[in-house]
């Protein structure tokens, strides 16, 4: 089959690949849309996970199941289904103690394009696919679904991570497609002030529509000096980071309250240190929080977060500013998350078969 692959540090292309093969509680699916990635970047062009080889690339798609292992019970060939990009294994000692996306080792759960081939190929493998796989909502639009992979979850994770509750002061750093869907969790668990970190006009205007109330610009000076000074020297209850880099988090340690939380769900791509800075933090004894997180994968979640979207709760569709149509589109949507042109948010492209 064909795919396309990260061939070494750098270097991307279309190679050939067996066919993967499908386990008793498996599922292998062709894909019928997909979406490239910023952590595609990372791996790619910054080396974060290590060295990779022919490593079949993408995490964020919807598929058509063309086969099901004997002892799948709930899905079938033909299905069309939401694969979420955290695919843990479910009877790990790791998912036991409630934390699946860790099964196996830390990370372990994220599977494609980090420890096995991703969806960006003519057939993708999907383990324990009773608990990894959701249907497709009826009418749902393809594209939408797609968002459902990571941008939604990774961002709600974010809102999560954060603590968030009724009438708390939130500032959400970078308002890329996951920060955007920061902000609309922020929104849902009760935020009453909603500061969304970014310069893009085309993010602000989504940024607001869902439910930022300021927007704050790197540009205009440090972000923690803006909000401290829109706060009256108090600081925000809450922070998700969702951009910039391992120096981000000294920003978010001074513009956070005594007592506060800052949710990380940025990929960190590059940097060997997080800078916290000690008076800022209370010399140690402030109380702030610091969370990071790998997004919760598996069917319960992914089919909850897709009865938002289908009740008019969430609106992925404003994350979408690029539409393709068929798999040739792949490598031009990954060039686009690598160069990210100014109006972008997120690219899809639709598979016809």
């Amino acid at each position: 089959m064909k795919a396309y692959a990260m061939i070494a540090p750098n270097k991307t292309g279309w190679i050939e690949k067996p066919k993967p093969i499908c386990g008793p509680l498996d599922a292998i699916c062709r894909p019928l849309a997909l979406a490239s990635c910023t952590s595609d970047v990372h791996t790619v062009w910054e080396n974060a996970l290590g060295n990779r080889t022919n490593l079949t690339l993408g995490h964020e798609g919807v598929g058509e199941i063309v086969e099901v292992g004997n002892l799948v019970k709930d899905f079938k060939k033909g299905d069309r289904v939401l694969v979420p990009a955290i695919t843990p294994d479910w009877g790990s000692r790791e998912a036991q103690g409630g934390y699946s996306v860790h099964s196996g080792g830390m990370l372990g759960g994220w599977k494609f394009s980090n420890i096995k081939d991703g969806m960006f190929a003519e057939f993708f493998h999907v383990n324990e696919a009773d608990a990894n796989l959701a249907l497709v909502p009826e009418g749902m639009d393809l594209g939408v679904a797609t968002m459902l992979s990571d941008m939604l979850p990774t961002g709600f994770h974010g809102a999560e991570l954060a603590n968030i509750g009724f009438g708390d002061t939130v500032c959400v750093i970078g308002i890329g497609p996951v920060g955007l869907m920061a902000v609309r969790g922020a929104s849902l668990r009760g935020a009453s002030k909603i500061y969304a970190v970014g310069s893009r006009q085309n993010c602000i205007t989504v940024a607001k529509a869902y439910g930022a109330t300021d927007i704050i610009s790197y540009k205009n000076g440090k972000i923690s000096e803006q909000i401290l000074k829109a706060t009256n020297g108090e600081g925000v209850d809450r922070v998700i980071i969702a951009g910039g880099t391992v120096d981000t988090f000294e920003e978010a340690v001074k513009m956070l309250k005594a007592g506060g939380y800052i949710g990380n769900v940025n990929y960190l791509g590059e940097g060997d240190y997080i800078k916290i800075p000690r008076v800022d933090w209370g010399v140690g004894m402030g109380h702030k929080h610091i969370v990071g997180g790998l997004m919760f994968g598996g069917r319960l979640r992914v089919e909850k977060l897709a009865s938002l979207v289908t009740s008019g709760r969430v609106d992925p569709s404003l994350l979408i500013t690029h539409r393709f149509k068929g798999m040739d589109k792949i490598e031009e949507m990954l060039f686009l998350m690598r160069d990210k042109p100014a109006d972008l948010i997120k690219p899809v492209t639709i598979i016809e078969w």
